[in-house]
């Protein structure tokens, strides 16, 4: 398959997760060239391609700010991507789509919200789809307890001694890939650090491997420690690239409203030379 050449791409990271995005609100082509999992596969490819954990493509939107859709290393499409939500929320902005105040925009998971606080996007998730304080595992040595949260993304969340002993990649593969879970899961350990703060480690469906940080896999963390009396309604989670999520958590009608906050910045704007 052809690679196109001449395209251009932001570079970004959402505390620590990396992405490739497209401006795809006038360049239709770039969709059609890039929007399938082989060219992913290449271009998230490190070594022989960019480089990234996922692909964002950004376009216009009758009804909303604007739309993403989202594609995984391994070139499967992504429901929702939390980072790369939140560095879409921070690209818009820097492209005059939208401004400081309040945006909606469209996800293959429903209408999200974004805006700005202190600085930092935030984004207004969908509610939790579902909950379950047992997620009916088996819990290993250094392993107090495991449920799953599907929070746009299904998620494990599994509450450890301490993330720094955790073999990530070892212990997360084989429960990530559980014929218990219908279509698999992100699977998060978590450790407590303080008060209403955890240390946080994923291993990421579509990546297939650890990655620095995981944006719905923070949400679905907070969630559960909440569930389980471990957290308050505002939960800091520190990944494994040391920037800080923050998830805030709002009950109502039933059900429990997440919202997200954490780094989105733009690395490098790039050209597409050969690949």
């Amino acid at each position: 398959m052809s690679i196109p050449t001449g395209r251009p791409f932001y570079k970004m990271s959402g505390s620590g997760n990396d992405f490739i995005v497209f401006d795809a609100r006038s360049d239709t082509d770039v969709v059609h060239s890039f929007a399938n999992s082989e060219a992913v596969r290449r271009l998230c490819a490190s070594g022989t391609g960019i480089g990234a954990d996922g692909v964002v493509f950004l376009q216009s939107d009758t009804y909303q700010s604007f739309r993403i859709r989202y594609f995984n290393r391994d070139g499967s499409v992504g429901e929702l991507c939390g980072n790369a939500s939140l560095c879409s929320v921070r690209l818009a902005r820097e492209l005059g789509i939208i401004g400081d105040g309040q945006c909606h925009f469209e996800t293959d998971a429903g209408v999200m919200t974004g805006h700005f606080r202190n600085g930092m996007p935030e984004i207004d998730l969908q509610p939790v789809r579902e909950l379950t304080l047992d997620a009916g595992f088996d819990v290993q040595a250094g392993e107090r307890r495991i449920g799953f949260a599907d929070t746009g993304v299904p998620h494990l969340v599994v509450l450890v001694e301490d993330t720094t002993s955790v073999d990530v990649v070892g212990r997360g593969r084989p429960l990530r890939l559980d014929r218990k879970l219908r279509a698999g899961a992100n699977v998060n350990f978590v450790a407590p650090t303080g008060p209403d703060e955890f240390a946080m480690r994923t291993y990421e469906r579509g990546v297939e491997a650890e990655t620095l940080a995981c944006g719905t896999g923070a949400v679905a963390s907070a969630v559960l420690l909440e569930a389980w009396g471990l957290a308050g309604r505002v939960v800091r989670l520190h990944t494994r690239s040391e920037r800080v999520l923050t998830v805030s958590l709002r009950h109502s009608d039933g059900h429990i409203h997440p919202a997200l906050c954490g780094e989105a910045r733009v690395v490098f704007l790039g050209t597409i030379a050969e690949l």
